[in-house]
């Protein structure tokens, strides 16, 4: 039987996550974009803060890591190289 998650994690791919011991942050990365692509109701940041009220607590897991991380404000890409921004003759 598979039990529906809600608003805030539809699939309770983040719950599972919580309650697999000896998970890693690899396997919490993989776990958090398929939330990301599952989530539909909210925003991304409103639902990591919702899901960290209710996990946030264990700050040892990897999971816990992730979310935080998903918090944070993505710096602006810099231009790394590529055909444009080499010399022409």
């Amino acid at each position: 039987m598979k039990t529906k998650g809600d608003a805030v994690d539809p699939k309770r791919l983040v719950a599972e996550a919580y309650r697999i011991e000896g998970i890693t942050e690899a396997e919490c990365r993989s776990i958090f974009l398929d939330w990301a692509l599952s989530l539909e109701a909210l925003s991304t940041s409103e639902a990591l803060a919702q899901l960290l009220a209710v996990y946030g607590g264990d700050e040892s897991h990897p999971m816990t890591k992730v979310l935080t991380e998903g918090l944070s404000v993505p710096t602006t890409p810099r231009r790394r190289g590529g055909w444009r921004s080499r010399p022409r003759d």
